[in-house]
């Protein structure tokens, strides 16, 4: 176990949604609770709470990296693409950063 704090699903969303989305499912200029109504605004949770869970367990970066690459590769089906690893490191530092805040 690390000294990293938990971080809220509020702020796992803000993360995940403005750095990852694989799917594409944000509207331009949408944040995920923009409508209560859209019923996708918690599409990402499970990743990203696992994503979170693995850091505070002590796991390296670079394998929550490879997890949120796998899970968009692999288990969600879209293949990879040039941004895939880019936009995964971008969320594992934001969420380590926010846990360290």
């Amino acid at each position: 176990m690390s000294s990293f704090s938990k971080v809220s699903l509020s702020i796992l969303r803000d993360i995940g949604w403005s750095q990852w989305d694989p799917i594409g499912l944000m509207p331009e200029g949408w944040t995920w609770d923009h409508d209560d109504s859209s019923g996708f605004k918690d599409e990402y949770d499970s990743y990203l709470t696992n994503a979170a869970a693995q850091l505070h367990q002590g796991k390296t970066e670079a394998d929550v990296i490879n997890y949120l690459a796998n899970v968009e590769i692999h288990d969600m089906g879209l293949g990879e693409r040039s941004d895939t690893r880019a936009r995964a490191e971008a969320v594992v530092r934001a969420i380590r950063l926010a846990a360290l805040a």
